[in-house]
């Protein structure tokens, strides 16, 4: 008989290319990861490290479902990401080994409450409810680092519609993912099971509802999401 006082939620998995799924523990994302995004939010790439921000794993959106439009805003954002699984974990890791700890690498959507995000940021309160709410995360299949290697550079691209909104090189980011696993690393202790998102390319814009988004990532594979 089990000692549980209401029903234990799912396993939050997200599938693999090749066969098999991948268990979600937590989701972590890096904020204004690309020069160009971080000036058009009005940032300063040159000073900042790193920071990060979290979303509940079952934020995830997988297998090409639609994505609700979110209650309580009126400006839904998109964000293209390329995203890091975790597949062997550790605290105080060094840049230089880092990328023995990845699992594999997918494309993803964090979309984003800009509205309140906007005024979070004015009242400096937290982005939870901005950035963590139901279906805010929208992924492809995971691609095992052991099959496509870890992806430095190559282009990482949005469109919706149809039309191209975000285009990028994973080259352009501030902190390429050696240095953000690092960083995160003094912050948590990394476990299997860990998602990273590691930030946008400019062009971040608006979605409706209707909308399809469609991501791609070089080398890595595609994300796509019908705002309903």
């Amino acid at each position: 008989m089990s000692d549980y006082v209401v029903a234990p939620p799912p396993v939050i998995a997200v599938p693999v290319a090749g066969g098999g799924v991948f268990p979600v523990r937590r989701v972590f994302c890096v904020g204004r990861n690309y020069a160009a995004h971080a000036r058009e939010m009005g940032g300063d790439p040159n000073r900042e490290p790193p920071f990060f921000f979290t979303k509940p794993a079952d934020a995830l959106v997988t297998g090409g479902a639609d994505a609700p439009y979110p209650s309580a805003t009126a400006l839904l954002h998109h964000e293209m990401e390329l995203v890091v699984a975790i597949g062997t974990g550790g605290a105080d890791l060094p840049a230089a080994g880092a990328l023995v700890h990845v699992f594999g690498y997918a494309a993803g959507l964090d979309l984003t409450r800009r509205d309140l995000q906007d005024e979070a940021k004015a009242a400096r309160r937290p982005w939870d409810m901005s950035k963590g709410f139901d279906a805010s995360a929208p992924i492809g299949t995971i691609a095992p680092a052991f099959r496509i290697g870890h992806p430095a550079t190559g282009r990482i691209a949005l469109k919706v519609n149809g039309e191209l909104r975000q285009a990028g090189d994973l080259a352009d980011q501030i902190w390429p993912v050696p240095d953000i696993i690092a960083a995160l690393s003094k912050l948590v202790r990394l476990a299997p099971g860990d998602l990273i998102f590691t930030g946008t390319p400019e062009g971040v814009g608006k979605l409706e509802r209707g909308d399809v988004a469609e991501g791609e990532i070089e080398g890595v594979g595609t994300v796509t999401a019908k705002i309903s």
